[in-house]
């Protein structure tokens, strides 16, 4: 921002920093959180379908949040939404360890369906609250907004595939209930810590503020939330649940420590996935050679990725169609083709999240990240659903076959983005 006073941006850097490690932390255990929740249902007799419900309310949650999050930071700042993700993340924690496995299972799955739900609520908060941060003390020269978006998107993924294989880890020693308080018990002290030492730096809030607002008229803000609800999708409807039941179903033998053995290498997996998906992330401006290049290059750029992307699930359905059972060469072919695929993808989202900040003004920051990412979480909902369904109704080749689909709606939906000026992003 130009019109910053320059003595304020240490005080803004040091805010920065603060988010980003409290948020660093919230998704360590929101990784964890999920491969706990996922294998440890499946292994008490879960279908995929019932897998799938207990990240229903999760993924509407995050919708509700994220369009009203936007207004509620506006009004009373970043820091009320960032504590309230912390604390809201430490109540769930303690609320799922309570749950009994004597109950049936309709009473498991309605409970474990309203805790995911706050689970939800406060990833969203505290996601909203990072990432318009950055809008607000990024630096404006040499590409700064890109690089600083990409180093803290690709970071918070990179620690969340340290959460799947720390979840996985966690479950197999130390069982599913003192892994999910130990973790309640870290992100506490995590939240004690920034309630005490957070710095200056970012706005308190506007009184004024109304929630009609969150509702944005820009044409290319929205375009790039429908892109965002098909990629977001075309992701999780094999992430969520059809990939990892389907490796279980090849890596374990029914053995206690056949199923420890498989929790660990789905666990790595998703791990693995998740870094390279990060990794990729924070490298997307060298990868783009993104400084020196217009906005209206960049809205090129994320209409060839995604039409790359789709790519990758057709010739993987293609794949599944000609071995309608499991094979160690369809194994190989798939964990090498979802790693190219999330190279890709890390790319694609990359580009979005750049875009979203530089479409938005930023008197209108939360309110427009908000509403972005509420398509985010609108895309995570229909893939999620989509998961279950996909898997237990067509298996691999359906469930494949549904995310090239939904990505190259994606692309359709970033073809209508248009650059509003021909300025240099490293302007």
């Amino acid at each position: 921002m130009t019109d910053r006073p320059a003595p304020a941006r240490p005080d803004g850097l040091s805010a920065y920093i603060a988010v980003t490690a409290a948020y660093w932390a919230f998704m360590l255990t929101d990784g964890a959180l999920r491969m706990l929740v996922l294998l440890h249902f499946h292994t008490l007799g879960f279908s995929p379908v019932q897998l799938a419900y207990l990240f229903v309310l999760y993924e509407i949650a995050g919708m509700v949040t994220n369009l009203s999050a936007g207004w509620i930071a506006a009004r009373f700042g970043l820091t009320t939404t960032l504590y309230a993700g912390l604390g809201l993340q430490v109540v769930a924690l303690i609320a799922l360890a309570q749950l009994d496995p004597g109950w049936a299972i309709g009473a498991s799955v309605a409970y474990v369906m309203v805790v995911q739900g706050a689970s939800g609520v406060a990833k969203d908060l505290a996601k909203m609250s990072s990432k318009s941060a950055v809008k607000l003390l990024a630096p404006t020269e040499g590409g700064g907004l890109f690089r600083w978006v990409a180093l803290l998107t690709g970071s918070k993924n990179a620690v969340k595939g340290l959460g799947f294989l720390l979840g996985a880890a966690l479950l197999a020693t130390l069982g599913f209930v003192w892994a999910i308080l130990a973790m309640a018990a870290v992100l506490a002290a995590i939240l004690v810590a920034v309630l005490i030492a957070m710095p200056p730096g970012l706005p308190r809030g506007r009184k004024g503020a109304k929630f009609s607002e969150v509702f944005s008229k820009s044409a290319n803000v929205n375009w790039l939330s429908a892109a965002r609800v098909f990629l977001f999708g075309a992701r999780d409807v094999w992430f969520v649940v059809g990939i990892p039941i389907y490796f279980y179903a090849v890596l374990s033998d029914g053995t206690t420590e056949g199923n420890r053995a498989a929790f660990f290498m789905i666990g790595v997996f998703m791990a693995l996935w998740i870094i390279l998906y990060g990794a990729v992330q924070a490298a997307a401006p060298r990868l783009l050679r993104a400084v020196g290049r217009s906005e209206g290059d960049l809205i090129g750029a994320a209409r060839t990725w995604a039409c790359m992307l789709a790519v990758v699930p057709a010739m993987l359905t293609v794949a599944a169609l000609l071995s309608p059972a499991p094979q160690t060469w369809l194994t190989v072919t798939l964990v090498a083709g979802l790693l190219v695929f999330g190279a890709i993808f890390a790319v694609n989202s990359s580009l979005h999240s750049y875009l979203i900040l530089a479409f938005t003004k930023t008197e209108r920051v939360t309110m427009d990240v908000g509403f972005y990412y509420m398509a985010n979480a609108g895309g995570r909902l229909l893939g999620t659903v989509l998961s279950g369904l996909t898997y237990q109704v067509g298996g691999l080749a359906l469930m494949l076959g549904t995310a090239a689909a939904m990505v190259a709606i994606s692309a359709l939906a970033a073809g209508h983005l248009s650059a509003a000026t021909r300025e240099d992003i490293s302007a």
